[in-house]
């Protein structure tokens, strides 16, 4: 995967890409801001370059930035902006994906 943690220049991210930099560009949006991932990124690589954490864990234990990295362990969820669940270890980021890293509320059906 060839990538490292950032040492200059990239204060606000986890990782910075030192290889593999002609695959397709994709636009994505994390947290409604644009990001761009390339062809081949998993959705943990995506966010991971373009921040310091990858989600904060909805019990209260602080900011999270994967685990296993084989989709065992629960610790990398994230969300379509639609709000379904989805392992950021293991899904591969697509063309115009919306991600969210907070878990959304609840949504309960209207009986209305």
């Amino acid at each position: 995967m060839n990538l490292s943690r950032s040492t200059s220049g990239g204060a606000g991210r986890r990782f910075a890409r030192l290889a593999e930099t002609d695959r397709q560009p994709l636009r994505i949006v994390i947290d409604g801001r644009p990001a761009q991932a390339l062809a081949g990124d998993t959705l943990m690589v995506a966010v991971l370059n373009h921040a310091r954490q990858l989600r904060a864990s909805e019990f209260g234990d602080g900011k999270r930035a994967g685990f296993c990295l084989m989709g065992a362990c629960q610790d990398c969820w994230v969300w379509t902006a639609g709000g379904a669940r989805l392992r950021a270890c293991t899904t591969m980021a697509e063309e115009g994906m919306h991600i969210v890293t907070t878990q959304p509320e609840a949504a309960w059906a209207s009986h209305a």
